[in-house]
């Protein structure tokens, strides 16, 4: 029995530190977007939307941002499967988006950068 309790123990403390690697990896990739969006409680739109809230979210949204056209008519409902079709080549998948970024292509990185994003809720809290 104490080996079963020791062992799931064990199991449950590397969960959570993969999933701690996870979200400093994808703060870490997050430094390639910082220059044009932001997260966080004090968050703000910079040369593209705050991401806070993302998850979940109808792509063109954000409060207070100038959407180019296609941002607004992509319907895109964001998610980790949308987000993954998108950061790869954003150009690509909404042609006249202003969003200038050659992508993401490495699927770990992407999954990490998720990761970090969708812990910000639309208030910027975690």
């Amino acid at each position: 029995m104490r080996l079963l309790v020791l062992g799931g123990a064990i199991l449950a403390a590397t969960v959570g530190i993969a999933h701690a690697q996870d979200l400093a990896a994808g703060e870490q990739s997050f430094r390639k977007c910082g220059p044009c969006h932001s997260v966080g409680e004090d968050a703000r739109n910079k040369i593209g939307p705050v991401l806070n809230g993302i998850d979940g979210r109808k792509s063109g949204t954000a409060p207070d941002y100038n959407y180019s056209e296609a941002n607004k008519k992509a319907e895109i409902t964001w998610n980790e499967q949308t987000f993954k079709e998108y950061i790869q080549n954003p150009m690509t998948r909404v042609p006249g988006t202003k969003m200038a970024f050659a992508g993401i292509k490495n699927d770990a990185e992407i999954a990490n950068l998720w990761a970090y994003l969708k812990q910000f809720k639309a208030d910027g809290s975690k």
